[in-house]
């Protein structure tokens, strides 16, 4: 007797596991646009490839910047080098714009210790961030 014959059956992955999927996928191919483009090593460029990704029209779930910032993370770890918050944050934001998401790449600094930090805003909130950047860091740009 088969195992088919039992009722056991393959399981399908579901449209949220295929979207996950594709939105990890996504990820991981930006960051990798990203080394391969230099664009962490000239910031005007960045800034202008950021700025120049329009926010598309779709429909676009309550759960979505949870889905894409998910995926960003987990890309992030499967990725072979390490990702910086700049590339991180810009590679969030285009993903967000590119499903209809209003995201900013944001820049900010302290002056003492002088520290740098780039992270990704919705609605004026910081996304997918450990701290209250706001209270640590000055804005210096938003893309």
């Amino acid at each position: 007797m088969t195992s088919r014959t039992r009722g056991t059956s393959l399981a399908l992955p579901s449209s949220t596991q295929i979207r996950q999927s594709s939105l990890f996928w996504q990820a991981w191919l930006d960051l990798l646009a990203f080394d391969l483009h230099r664009r962490g090593r000239n910031f005007p460029k960045l800034r202008e490839f950021v700025n120049r990704q329009a926010i598309r029209s779709r429909a676009s779930g309550p759960s979505l910047v949870r889905e894409v910032t998910d995926a960003v993370n987990d890309a992030c770890v499967w990725y072979p080098k390490q990702v910086l918050c700049l590339q991180r944050s810009a590679v969030t934001t285009c993903l967000l714009r590119k499903y209809g998401i209003n995201a900013s790449m944001v820049i900010g600094a302290q002056i003492l210790p002088f520290k740098a930090h780039a992270w990704t805003e919705v609605e004026g909130n910081p996304i997918n961030e450990r701290r209250d950047v706001h209270k640590v860091y000055s804005v210096l740009e938003r893309c």
